[in-house]
């Protein structure tokens, strides 16, 4: 592309709306992970009882194993929605302003 096209897709107030609802997006959906991750990274300093309590009695499979399975399983989700709604929303509305930009 030439200069005069990016110039045309940063001038367009489109694109601004497209990098801000992007960024959105991203920041809230790593809060999301960072701050479970976190928390359960507390729970093992502070409070490592609570991670090693058996699921049942007589049980050597702990409720830590099932909390770490849901945050992973949790973050490949959340990476999932992002690459959906990058691939439909974002890359829509990416391609109609660079056409916008073409013409």
């Amino acid at each position: 592309m030439s200069a005069e096209i990016y110039r045309k897709v940063r001038a367009n107030p489109r694109f601004s709306e497209l990098e801000g609802k992007r960024s959105r997006f991203a920041y809230l959906l790593s809060a999301v992970v960072l701050i479970t991750y976190y928390a359960m990274m507390m729970l093992v300093a502070f409070a490592p009882e609570v991670m090693r309590t058996p699921i049942s009695a007589g049980s050597t499979l702990t409720i830590g194993v099932p909390i770490g399975a849901v945050i992973i399983i949790g973050s490949w989700l959340l990476t999932g929605w992002f690459v959906s709604r990058s691939n439909g929303e974002f890359d829509r509305l990416n391609n109609e302003i660079i056409q916008e930009a073409t013409k």
